[in-house]
Formats: structure tokens, C-alpha cells, sequence
């Protein structure tokens, strides 16, 4: 055997089928096994494997034991003289395995290999070569001077950017998504270590082929698609706590006691400053609309009072302070909690919703004032001045920023998008047909041949015209269709300098997904059409008001309902983890594999069973119960099901 290929998979179905697509391709001609090992997913990745890759060795963990233990599995059962470690998320080209099987028989000295990766818009992945971590290393990285000054020899060490990306080179430190490694040298230096249960293992075992006198050599020869990691959020706290744990774990292990306790310090400054920097963009991107659109309505009602004081009050007579610095921003509240409710802060932005905010907000305010007392009615003109600008204001904030570019302050609907289908005629019909059942609201779906000799009326030109039909279509994304086109073919395409910025998309054969950098367009999900969908960001807001509103009518009944639930103390600590936003007092009833089918929710205290307590339900008819809740989801059906099911309310 001369090539033994491992992937741990876990929870990335979609992907996973798309690499073993490729594999299978690369396989061709080469003494080549392939074996997966699934650490406890329930996305229905093992299933796949079982009905579309039955030439794959299948392993099923029972639990998540992590990437390195996995690893170790398939590699002690492997008769490779060569072991691949390949992660799920990525695409390999159909001679890859030919070129560094050749690269490798003829280097001896090699112990291990890495190969030039691009993301899923095709722009090269600078962690394709990386050098050793060292103290000095890692504090340029995590200080961002490596990206200030990427050419440096010294500040650049961490991703070898000085090192031209299209050349050989001996590097320190293999990326794990593509690790080539030799069987021999594994026998000898021994396999990865299971300390790291995710990341710098392969920190650790790239360090342990250098120090055993081999070589690692980074091989652009060959490229693939690396995703990286889709399932990850990489600014997340969670991330930053885990990887850079992982240095520390490699550098007690290599590094002397001096320079440990160096590193230590840089890794703890690097998470409290990744962790403020992750807090500072949430905050950014969830608060700026609201407190401008706040600043805006208040200081223009201000400005706008100190005029219209002599009119209604009379010269030299004044708004009393508690109206100017205590009403007037409880009205601002209002508008800016309405036109939150209305959706005037859902993304892609819509200007409508503004409008609807601001006139639900003004008909609350005015109904409020006609029940204070004459006392405290100072002036509705102020009111209504007040919603004029408000909606002018925001509006004119949100065509300014609309006009910077920024994607996440877009005005407009995003699903209206142009799409452009490269492939021959039955995959391309096949592909725009998951797309028009996916995004019903697409554009264009426009077919683009890449076969030679076929002009059949579907198409609107060929691939050698691609430029000039994303300029006269304006196409917003390309779709390739795997089955017809290699994967170094699509890298060439995806790497190219076009006249319009896109996005990619691989539409994989036999497969109902079409899958992106970003996204992923399922047949898997059918709530990505439905407009009643729990999946909505609107009905999303809503499930979560309805929590908070149910927990705050709880608390306030607190000794009723403490003497009519079940379990009081578990409703007491149900209240705390639903007012923090741990669970939901309404989510699925749990059933094997039935996540894959069904938009995200936290974990609920009680299911749509529980509207029905007194019958006995097989697990179809909850599955059922499920697919109907999230389809139609309302206000109502939440409060229903709390109220029949009050009793389970403590239910752990």
C-alpha cells in the first residue's frame, strides 16, 4: 500500500462528502485506502459515508476524543508507506496524489509535506509554510507585526511570508488540514500527541521530524481548497483560549523553562487582547446602528427644542430638565425599541422597516401622553417633529454607510443575487434547479458551458467568454459544478482577476447541497424558503422576547409557580439559564439525527409534545411535531405549550 488517507470528521456532512468526492478522483491509478473517522457526529455524516463511500474504512467514535486520538486510530490500522492527514473541509486536485507520492519517493530525507492551500474564494492561505513558534515568533504574530511587515526575515517568520509562495521550500511547521507524512519516521518519533485534544498537534509533530534529523518541505506542485475550519469561529473567546493554550502545551514540552514562562505571559496578554477585540467588533457590529440612530434622534429633538421653547412656552422660559434629559429619551427608547421590533436592524437592511418602527413607536408615545396628567403634556409637536427626524435621520445614516461598500450595512435583499452555473448541460440544469429551490428570489441563474462542441440553447455562452458574461450579466456568484470540472480547474477560476467581485460556490455531483465559503445552499433544510421559518431573524427576536417575557411573568408569580410545577428547585434554575440565554422554554423534542433537518435552537425546558400531555406519542409523530414547529412558528404556540405543559417547567 502506498498511501493510506485519514479524515476526522466531525459534524461537517456537507464538506466531508465533497472531500471524499475528490479523493475518490485523486485516487485513480494509485494504491490508495481511505479511512474516516467520525468522533460522535449527528449531522448524519456516518450515514453518508456508509451509503455513498462504501470503499471507505469507516470508523464511529462513540464519543469526541478529540483530533489527535482519532488520528492515532486509523493511522495504527494504516499500511500506507505514506499517511495523509486531510481535514473534511477540503477539496484536493485529481493529480495531487501522483505528485506527492513523486515528490516524496524522490526525497528521502523528507519526513513530511505540505502543499499550497486557497480558501474558498481562492486567495492563498498563508499557513500553507509556517516557521517554529518561538517566544519572539509568537509575540510578532499575536501583536500583528508579522502583518505589518510581511517581508521581513524577522518579522515574518511566523507564516515564512518572505518565502515566495510558488517555490520548494524546507519549512518548520506542517498545516494539519494536508499533513504527508512518512510511515517510517511515524514508527520512529511515534504518533501525534493526544495532550492536544484540538490544535497544535501538528505544531508538535512537524517540530518532533525536524528534531529526528528529517526534513519538512512546503510543495506548491500541487494546491487544494482549504475552507478553514467552516465550523469554527476563529474570534471567538473559545477559539482563542484553545489554541493558545495549545502553544503553551508544545512549548513546555520543547522550549526551556526560561522561555516558557516568556511565552506564558505573551499567550495570556494575547487572550485578553484577542478576547477585547472580539467584544470590541460584537459589540461594534450589534450596537453601532443602535446608539447613532439613538444620538441622532436625541441631539436633533434637543437642537430642535431650544427654537421651538419661545413659541409654545413663551420668552425666556425653558423646558424643564427632567422633560429634556428624562422624557425625551424615553421617547428615543421607544422609537429606537419599536423600530428594533420591526426588524429596522435585521441585515440585509431595509429602509421600509424604518418607517414602520417610527410610526408604531409614535402611535405608543402619543397614547402614553393622552393618559398623563396635564402637568406633564408639554408638546406634541416636539413628538412629532421627533418622528420626522428619527425616520429621516436613519434613513440618511443607513444610505451614507450602504454607500461605503460595507457588505453588513447593504440596503437591498440579498437573496436577490445574479448567479452564473459553469458545467456541461445536465449537471448545470441540475445545480440552477437546487438554486431556484433554494433562493427563490435569485436574480439570474445564468448557464455557462464548459464543455467544447455543445451549444445547446440552455447556455448564455461558454467559459472562454466567463469575463465578459460576469460584466454583462453583472453575476454576483459563480457556481461550479464538480462533476465536470476538475479542482485545479476551479482553483484557476477562482484565482482569477475578474471585473466584478464574486463569490464561489461548488455544486458537488449526486448531491443535494451546493456549498460555498460562507454558506451552504441544502435541499437539507427546508426552511431556507419558507417565510413563516423559525429560522427568520424576525421570528428569532420574537422566540427570544417571549422567553424573557415568560420568565419575567415566572418571577413575578414565583410562589404559584413554584407550588404547581414538579420540581421547584429545577424551575428556578430553568428561570436563570432562559433570562441568560442558555435554554429556551421551548425548543425540539430530541430525536435521533433530526438536528440535520431543522433550524438551530437552544435546548428547551419543554417540546411541542408537552401541548399535548396526556397522549403517548411515537417518535414520527414528534418528529412531525418538530418539522411544524419550526415551520410555523408563533408567539402563540409558545405560550400554548407553556401553559399546558406548566407542570414540567422545573424539568431538567
Amino acid at each position: 500500500m502506498k498511501l493510506s488517507v485519514i479524515i476526522v470528521n466531525y459534524n461537517v456532512e456537507f464538506f466531508l462528502g465533497q472531500c471524499l468526492l475528490s479523493v475518490r478522483k485523486a485516487m485513480q491509478d494509485n494504491d490508495v485506502e481511505v479511512f474516516v473517522v467520525d468522533n460522535n457526529s449527528v449531522d448524519g455524516s456516518v450515514a453518508m459515508v456508509q451509503e455513498k463511500f462504501p470503499e471507505v474504512i469507516l470508523i464511529a467514535n462513540q464519543e469526541n476524543t478529540g483530533f489527535s486520538r482519532a488520528n492515532n486510530q486509523a493511522i495504527r490500522l494504516a499500511g500506507g508507506e505514506y499517511i495523509l492527514l486531510l481535514n473534511p473541509d477540503t477539496i484536493v486536485e485529481e493529480d495531487t496524489f501522483d505528485k506527492i507520492i513523486r515528490f516524496m519517493d524522490g526525497h528521502p530525507d523528507a519526513g513530511g509535506l505540505g502543499v499550497k492551500m486557497v480558501d474558498g474564494k481562492g486567495h492563498f492561505l498563508p499557513e500553507s509554510k509556517r516557521g517554529l513558534p518561538t517566544p519572539a515568533v509568537a509575540f510578532y504574530k499575536i501583536f500583528g507585526l508579522s502583518k505589518l511587515f510581511p517581508k521581513s526575515r524577522t518579522f515574518g517568520q511566523y507564516h515564512l511570508s518572505y518565502l515566495d509562495n510558488d517555490s520548494t521550500h524546507q519549512v518548520d511547521i506542517l498545516a494539519g488540514a494536508f499533513m504527508l507524512l512518512r510511515k517510517s519516521v511515524l514508527d520512529k518519533i511515534g504518533l501525534l500527541d493526544e495532550t492536544f485534544f484540538m490544535y497544535g498537534e501538528d505544531i508538535d509533530l512537524s517540530w518532533r521530524i525536524i528534531l529526528s534529523g528529517y526534513k519538512n518541505y512546503y510543495y506548491p506542485g500541487t494546491r487544494i481548497i482549504h475552507y478553514k475550519g467552516e465550523s469554527t469561529r476563529k474570534s471567538s473567546v473559545n477559539y482563542v483560549l484553545i489554541f493558545y493554550n495549545a502553544m503553551l502545551i508544545f512549548a513546555r514540552k520543547h522550549f526551556s523553562k526560561k522561555r516558557i514562562g516568556l511565552l506564558t505571559f505573551l499567550v495570556n496578554m494575547a487572550i485578553y487582547f484577542r478576547a477585547g477585540l472580539s467584544l470590541v467588533k460584537r459589540f461594534t457590529e450589534k450596537a453601532f446602528l443602535p446608539l447613532a440612530d439613538g444620538l441622532l434622534i436625541l441631539s436633533g429633538i434637543h437642537i430642535f427644542s431650544r427654537y421651538w421653547e419661545p413659541v409654545i412656552l413663551g420668552e425666556g422660559l425653558h423646558y424643564p430638565n427632567s422633560y429634556l434629559f428624562g422624557v425625551l429619551p424615553v421617547y428615543t427608547l421607544i422609537w429606537l425599541t419599536s423600530s428594533y421590533l420591526s426588524g429596522a436592524y435585521d441585515r440585509p437592511l431595509r429602509l421600509i422597516r424604518i418607517f414602520q418602527g417610527i410610526i408604531t413607536g409614535t402611535i405608543t408615545i402619543l397614547v402614553f401622553y393622552s393618559l398623563l396628567n396635564e402637568e406633564y403634556r408639554f408638546s406634541r409637536v416636539l413628538i412629532l417633529f421627533g418622528a420626522i427626524w428619527g425616520a429621516l435621520a436613519m434613513t440618511g445614516l443607513r444610505l451614507m454607510l450602504h454607500f461605503t461598500g460595507l457588505k453588513q450595512f447593504r440596503i437591498g435583499n440579498s437573496e436577490n443575487r445574479r448567479y452564473g452555473v459553469i458545467g456541461e448541460a445536465s449537471e448545470c440544469l441540475r445545480a440552477a434547479d437546487l438554486l431556484r429551490r433554494t433562493h427563490p428570489d435569485a436574480g439570474m441563474i445564468a448557464l455557462i458551458n464548459s464543455a467544447m462542441g455543445d451549444n445547446k440553447p440552455v447556455f448564455i455562452g461558454h467559459i472562454r467568454q466567463l469575463n465578459d458574461i460576469i460584466t454583462i450579466y453583472k453575476i454576483d456568484e459563480l457556481v461550479f459544478c464538480s462533476r465536470d470540472l476538475g479542482a485545479g480547474q476551479i482553483i484557476d477560476l477562482m484565482s482569477r482577476n475578474y471585473s466584478r467581485q464574486l463569490d464561489f460556490k461548488i455544486a458537488p455531483q449526486d448531491s443535494t447541497s451546493i456549498i460555498g465559503s460562507n454558506s451552504i445552499s441544502t435541499l437539507g433544510d427546508p426552511f431556507i424558503i419558507d417565510i413563516d421559518s423559525i429560522a427568520r431573524p424576525r421570528n428569532r427576536r420574537n422566540k427570544r422576547l417571549t422567553d424573557f417575557a415568560i420568565t419575567l411573568t415566572l418571577i413575578t408569580l414565583l410562589p404559584f409557580a413554584l407550588f404547581c410545577t414538579r420540581q421547584p428547585f429545577g424551575l428556578i434554575a430553568n428561570i436563570l439559564m432562559v433570562l441568560i440565554g442558555i435554554r429556551t422554554w421551548v425548543g425540539y423534542s430530541i430525536q435521533p439525527n433530526s438536528e440535520r433537518k431543522l433550524p438551530g435552537l437552544k435546548q428547551g425546558i419543554l417540546t411541542p409534545a408537552d401541548a399535548f400531555p396526556r397522549r403517548d406519542l411515537d417518535s414520527d409523530t414528534l418528529m412531525n411535531l418538530n418539522l411544524l414547529y419550526a415551520k410555523h412558528y408563533r408567539i402563540m404556540n409558545d405560550i400554548n405549550i407553556v401553559f399546558n405543559g406548566f407542570k414540567n417547567l422545573g424539568r431538567s
